[in-house]
C-alpha cells in the first residue's frame, strides 16, 4: 500500500511539473527552448542512414534511388546520391549547399535546411542560435496555438488557428518533437509545401523519425524512407568537407 501510495504521489507531482513546463511556454522561441532543454543532454551528436528516396509522379508512376546520407549535429549533414564512388550528391555545412556531379563542385550557394534545424539542431545548439535561424527562414515566432496531430497534442508556431498557408511547424506537446513544417514551395512559390516527419523510433536515448513525407497541394510528391538508422557514430570531419568530398565516404570501410 505504502509503495502504491507513493507511486500515485510521484505521479502527480509529475503531471503538475509538467502542466508547470507547458504554462511557460507562450511562444514560439519557448517552444525551442523547451525543445532543447529536454534532449540537450541525451540526443545523439551524430547519424547516419540509407535512404529510400521516392518520387511520385502525376501519372500515377513513381521512381525511386538511394541516398546515403550522415549528419554531425548541428549544421551539417551529407547526402550521397546513388552510388558513392560515382561521388554525386551535397554537402550542407553552416547554412551553405556545396552540389557535386561526379566529384565536381556544380554550385555552391547559402541554404538554409529548415528540417535539419527543427528537426535535428534545435537540440544540440544553443536555442539563441536556433531562434535567429528560424527567425530569419520567416516564421513568425510570435504567433503560437495548439492543435491536434494524429491523436496528440501539438504545439503549432508561426500561423494563426485554421491558417494553413502561412510559414509554420508544428512539435508535439508531450515529447516536443518536431512533426511538420508548411512552407512555400522552393520550386514554386505559388505552391505550398507540407512536409511531415513520421514513423519515431528510439535512438541513442533520443529519437529519429524514419520517415519523411512531402505534400505539395495536398498530393504526396516525395517520400524518405531510413534503414541502418545508426546514432552516435564516429564520423571525421573530412566527411563534410567540400575538399574532400571525392576522397572520403562514411559508408566505405
Amino acid at each position: 500500500m505504502k509503495l502504491a501510495k507513493a507511486a500515485g504521489v510521484l505521479s502527480v507531482l509529475a503531471s503538475v511539473l509538467l502542466s508547470l513546463a507547458h504554462a511557460q511556454v507562450r511562444n514560439g522561441e519557448d517552444v525551442l527552448r523547451a525543445m532543447h532543454d529536454r534532449y540537450q543532454k541525451t540526443w545523439y551528436q551524430t547519424l547516419t542512414f540509407v535512404q529510400k528516396s521516392t518520387t511520385y509522379k502525376e501519372d500515377g508512376t513513381s521512381s525511386a534511388e538511394t541516398w546515403y546520407e550522415a549528419a554531425l549535429l548541428p549544421g551539417k549533414l551529407r547526402i550521397d546520391v546513388g552510388e558513392p564512388a560515382k561521388n554525386n550528391g551535397y554537402l550542407m555545412v553552416d547554412g551553405n549547399v556545396t552540389a557535386f556531379q561526379e566529384g565536381k563542385v556544380a554550385a555552391t550557394r547559402p541554404y538554409v535546411n529548415i528540417l535539419l534545424v527543427l528537426g535535428f539542431d534545435v537540440y544540440k545548439q544553443d536555442p539563441d542560435a536556433t531562434i535567429k535561424v528560424v527567425k530569419g527562414e520567416g516564421y513568425d515566432l510570435s504567433k503560437l496555438h495548439e492543435d491536434t496531430w494524429e491523436g496528440h497534442p501539438a504545439y503549432v508556431v508561426g500561423a494563426d488557428k485554421g491558417d494553413l498557408k502561412s510559414r509554420q511547424f508544428w512539435i508535439t506537446k508531450d515529447s516536443l518533437l518536431f512533426v511538420r513544417v508548411i512552407e512555400p514551395s522552393r520550386g514554386d512559390a505559388t505552391k505550398t509545401d507540407d512536409i511531415r516527419f513520421t514513423h519515431y523510433q528510439p535512438l541513442e536515448g533520443a529519437w529519429v523519425a524514419a520517415r519523411v513525407e512531402v505534400y505539395s497541394g495536398d498530393k504526396l510528391v516525395f517520400s524518405e524512407d531510413y534503414s541502418d538508422i545508426q546514432g552516435n557514430v564516429k564520423l571525421s570531419p573530412a566527411v563534410f568537407d567540400p575538399a574532400q568530398f571525392t576522397t572520403t565516404h562514411w559508408e566505405k570501410p
